[in-house]
């Protein structure tokens, strides 16, 4: 696990982190990150997907050259543009009428609660679906949530997603889970956060106390190279196990990042070593804007295999696909004697 060196009290500023993130080609050329020559080809890559990185997550890849396992997944790249991928194979977009409101299955929901992400990931599932029309927008988006959710008594399990919900502010987040949890057939609510991955700071006494206090919440989060295992991100879970609340990880297989077995075996012993459940690691979804990051099927069962014969079983997450149109997640082993995804 590395440390990040100790830089001044700024550094440690969530806020200041979101307020000096880059966010534009310009600044990737003047850190020798992109040649002034791509800047033309990339341009169309970044009106139509975004570009941020934090400060915290761009040091994370060192002086490495751009084949750096946390640069792939951040630096955005002309291949976003290519592929036969759909932009919503799962239709969300509209599987509610209710805006930030998505129901693919009949006893739980998702809330898409903000666009705004930390570090923009270039394999993002959701990165055709983050406009402002497609999220809870206000307190009066909010109350019709609410409403939609009352109205749906078969509904138990609620997963606040986006975008990040941890960027909303701690009193936000208070009164969201508050109201979820007046809901009487509301029995969970789980956050999706890459929060501890790319902005850990973020991650204070206060927020962790706060969500601490809307227990049954469990936290999944997506930590994809050991390279993002670091000190601080590891304390910032231990702030949230350490209250009560569990904490999963949900890795995603990314071509050129993660598909070898000694990055994997490396990244779930030191998830299980920091009481961090190696939960997932899924099938990069097909995705317009992804098709460069994904792997074949039968590689992920080749890595499953050999993960298996490494790990102790708390250790050895799921290797699973989620498919459109599909009832629930999908084993890489059925996927691959089905010919799926191929």
């Amino acid at each position: 696990m590395r440390g990040r060196k100790k830089r001044d009290g700024s550094w440690n500023d969530w806020r200041w982190q979101l307020q000096n993130a880059i966010r534009s080609l310009d600044a990737l050329v003047e850190r020798g990150l992109v040649a002034a020559a791509s800047v033309a080809t990339l341009a169309p890559v970044t009106e139509r997907y975004p570009l941020c990185i934090t400060p915290y997550y761009l040091a994370l890849a060192g002086d490495a050259e751009a084949a750096s396992p946390v640069l792939l997944q951040c630096l955005p790249d002309s291949r976003e543009l290519e592929g036969s991928y759909r932009a919503d194979p799962f239709a969300e977009d509209g599987s509610t009428n209710v805006a930030g409101l998505v129901q693919r299955y009949p006893d739980r929901v998702l809330v898409m609660t903000t666009s705004a992400c930390a570090v923009s990931c270039r394999h993002c599932t959701r990165k055709n679906l983050l406009g402002p029309d497609r999220q809870v927008a206000g307190s009066e988006g909010w109350e019709a949530v609410c409403r939609a959710l009352r109205e749906r008594p078969a509904v138990r399990e609620v997963i606040l997603s986006g975008g990040d919900p941890l960027l909303l502010e701690t009193d936000e987040l208070d009164g969201m889970l508050g109201d979820l949890h007046e809901i009487p057939h509301i029995e969970v609510v789980r956050i999706g956060t890459r929060v501890p991955a790319v902005l850990p700071m973020r991650i204070d006494d206060a927020l962790a106390e706060t969500l601490a206090e809307h227990r049954p919440l469990w936290v999944n989060t997506q930590f994809n190279h050991p390279a993002e295992l670091t000190d601080e991100a590891m304390a910032a879970c231990e702030r949230l196990i350490s209250r009560g609340i569990p904490v999963s990880n949900q890795a995603v297989l990314l071509r050129g990042v993660n598909d070898d077995v000694d990055t994997l075996q490396e990244l779930c012993n030191t998830l299980q070593r920091n009481m961090i459940r190696p939960y997932y690691v899924f099938q990069c979804d097909p995705v317009q804007g992804t098709e460069h990051f994904h792997t074949e099927v039968g590689k992920g069962v080749e890595l499953s295999r050999a993960l298996c014969r490494r790990l102790g079983g708390l250790a050895m997450p799921r290797f699973v696909a989620d498919l459109p149109g599909s009832a629930g997640k999908t084993p890489l082993e059925e996927l691959a004697a089905e010919g799926g995804l191929s």
